[in-house]
């Protein structure tokens, strides 16, 4: 049975980071959830701190909007889809983001988008743990590009991460607990 069968918010998101060594021709969800389960949490495997707002994921729509001379509405063709835009926002912490400050590198790093229906520690978020609990997940190879803080006088100061997607996305892969 797939984990997302009914509506609902999505409370428990997650946003991993890889960064160590990605094989070449790392391409299905299998062999990314292999590179998690052998990464060490913390100095491997990276949280993503306090998110506030989590970007939409997924394949986007390769369709193009091309004006017509005379028609009062644009026609659609199919065209390249263009990688969607992945700006994560986060309470800014400066203890709890100078690792990810660290990221800005030019290296590639593979993210991992879990969706669960229960809480997942850091800890667990590596090796066999992910599949305690049932969760849904999305996987790309991408850069950290950048952090900016935005600072608030009325509110929580926040700091937007940018990613940018090198690959595919490779999802929704779908763990049931075992």
């Amino acid at each position: 049975m797939a984990h997302i069968s009914s509506l609902g918010a999505g409370i428990f998101t997650y946003l991993d980071i890889f960064t160590g060594t990605i094989p070449a021709g790392t391409d299905t969800s299998a062999e990314y959830a292999a590179l998690y389960a052998s990464g060490t949490a913390g100095t491997d495997v990276k949280r993503m701190p306090s998110v506030r707002e989590f970007p939409a994921i997924g394949t986007p729509a390769n369709i193009v909007n091309v004006p017509v001379y005379g028609q009062k509405t644009s026609s659609q063709v199919q065209g390249q889809a263009d990688a969607p835009s992945l700006e994560i926002t986060v309470n800014y912490i400066a203890e709890d983001m100078q690792d990810f400050h660290a990221l800005i590198d030019g290296e590639p790093k593979v993210f991992r988008f879990m969706m669960c229906s229960t809480p997942v520690t850091e800890a667990e978020g590596t090796g066999q743990a992910t599949l305690a609990v049932d969760n849904t997940e999305f996987y790309f190879t991408g850069k950290v590009e950048a952090i900016l803080v935005n600072p608030a006088l009325t509110d929580a100061t926040t700091a937007t991460v940018t990613l940018s997607a090198q690959t595919d996305f490779v999802g929704p892969a779908t763990l049931a607990a075992s």
